[in-house]
């Protein structure tokens, strides 16, 4: 069965890439790509992608997903290496990660 993919939706050429916003909840695995597409109403793309290398999240830092808000799943509290860090979905929606096997 072949399935296409706009180049638009492809976040990466890496298979099993996903984007943090779409990882449930206990999810666990590699961040793989930092890539800040659309600043919210107030934070311009450059500003999101500072903010979010500055929090740690960056290339090869271990994940999980701790916690979804009960209205919208939103916000999502995650374990990044040793820290705990809460932020909106749509600001994980510029966080890929490559989810360990189950």
């Amino acid at each position: 069965m072949f399935i296409q993919i706009s180049r638009r939706d492809k976040p990466s050429p890496t298979a099993g890439v996903v984007r943090l916003s779409e990882a449930r909840l206990g999810a666990r695995g590699v961040i793989v790509e930092v890539r800040a597409e659309a600043g919210v109403e107030t934070v311009g793309v450059e500003e999101l992608q500072r903010r979010l290398l500055e929090f740690g999240f960056v290339e090869g830092a271990r994940l999980q997903v701790l916690f979804e808000g009960a209205i919208g799943h939103d916000p999502i509290a995650v374990k990044l290496d040793d820290m705990r860090i809460a932020l909106r979905r749509r600001d994980a929606a510029n966080v890929y990660l490559a989810l360990d096997a189950a």
